[in-house]
């Protein structure tokens, strides 16, 4: 077990985190956190969830050696956390059992969701119709545009996709718009949030839930290569597959977090999604974080190919270990990850999705600095078929 302790009992990550709602929210937030704690400690409540992740998503997703790809760029060996082999294809699926689990609990019959790249929508219907609830998923109207296949997975399980045209028509205004949905139809409604942000419980609650990825990590990482990697990368835009990798690593010193922001078309564009390289602190969709805004405090436009990563935020865990210094965080260009994309299905057969493609970028620069009995573990948080438009788009193919 973890000596590291945090959030508190409010839901601070040093100066990060917290709960900044509408006091309509907040009844809310009260009964969800004491459901939390009553059953995160529960042993029924974890068998069921350890069960869900045994025989409805198939875990343990295994650790894979990328050797061919280590051997031609010389260096530390790659590893990828095959995170891409769950049911619906990503890590997403990990927290909505979780906090599915918790509204059948809390006597909660319609689900509602926000989604960006889409996994999370679809991971979200998929535990609604295992269980038969309602479900409407929020999703920016660019998103829905580029992630066309997702929105069909969504409706085929049954799932209601509302698409938003306000803002920048991407995940931030999605996020609004089930904030608002959630304030009006609060007694009856629960709220899956996908990622490691919003206001307390959820950057706990969602961390909790993820964290299978790092303790099945701590287990396999040994026995595949004798001692546990040099260094975790992970993508991070709201950062759940990132902090479910790093959360049981955190009091390892001997390991190194990398969390891998997206650039855009370059920080010095002003068109990315870098909040932790480029951001300053402010406040946003309920939490204390690090923020893409301008000096008056207004929330920027933001830019990556990648949908799941085209956030203006990120969680406040990942806010509080980039200033401990206990994770660092750097950036990948949009051509950086199509780059790393087309590299990882032609030499590892692996299609990546491209919020993983940004993490395995940054392992194909890191790599050949390394000494060849080194280890670079990267979360590979999901597969690319839902990219496969986004992709040839950028490539100039017609599909």
């Amino acid at each position: 077990m973890t000596s590291y302790t945090l959030p508190d009992s409010s839901g601070h990550f040093g100066p990060y985190g917290g709960l900044f709602v509408a006091e309509t929210l907040v009844h809310a937030l009260d009964e969800l956190k004491q459901a939390y704690e009553t059953y995160r400690i529960d042993p029924d409540f974890q068998q069921a969830f350890a069960y869900e992740l045994a025989h409805f998503v198939g875990r343990p997703s295994p650790v894979y050696h990328a050797s061919r790809w280590s051997q031609k760029l010389g260096g530390a060996q790659i590893w990828f956390k095959r995170e891409d082999l769950n049911h619906t294809g990503a890590h997403k699926i990990n927290n909505c059992i979780g906090q599915m689990l918790l509204a059948q609990r809390m006597g909660k019959p319609r689900i509602i969701a926000e989604t960006g790249a889409g996994q999370h929508g679809v991971a979200t219907a998929t535990v609604a119709a295992r269980h038969g609830l309602e479900c409407v998923v929020y999703m920016g109207s660019e998103d829905v545009r580029r992630q066309a296949s997702n929105v069909y997975r969504m409706k085929l399980l049954g799932a209601q996709v509302v698409a938003v045209d306000s803002g920048s028509r991407t995940l931030k205004d999605a996020l609004n718009e089930a904030m608002r949905d959630w304030v009006t139809n609060v007694e009856n409604t629960f709220y899956i949030i996908g990622t490691v942000a919003g206001p307390h419980p959820y950057p706990m609650m969602v961390r909790d839930f993820q964290s299978v990825i790092g303790d099945e990590c701590l287990q396999q990482m040994p026995e595949h290569t004798g001692r546990q990697p040099d260094y975790i990368l992970a993508s991070v835009g709201g950062g759940s597959n990132a902090m479910g990798i790093f959360y049981p690593y955190i009091d390892n010193s001997e390991v190194q977090l990398v969390g891998v922001e997206a650039a855009g078309h370059g920080i010095g564009t002003g068109q990315h999604a870098a909040s932790l390289n480029a951001g300053h602190v402010g406040v946003l969709h309920g939490n204390r974080t690090y923020v893409v805004q301008d000096d008056a405090g207004q929330v920027l436009p933001t830019h990556s190919i990648s949908a799941g990563l085209d956030y203006p935020g990120v969680g406040p865990e990942h806010a509080w270990l980039k200033d401990s210094g206990r994770a660092q965080y750097v950036s990948v260009t949009d051509d950086e990850a199509l780059q790393a994309f087309h590299d990882c299905c032609r030499t590892e057969g692996i299609m990546p999705a491209l919020e993983s493609a940004h993490a395995i970028a940054h392992a194909v620069r890191l790599a050949p600095t390394l000494s060849p009995d080194q280890t670079i573990l990267v979360s590979l948080s999901g597969r690319g078929d839902k990219d496969m438009h986004t992709v040839a788009d950028a490539s100039g193919i017609e599909l």
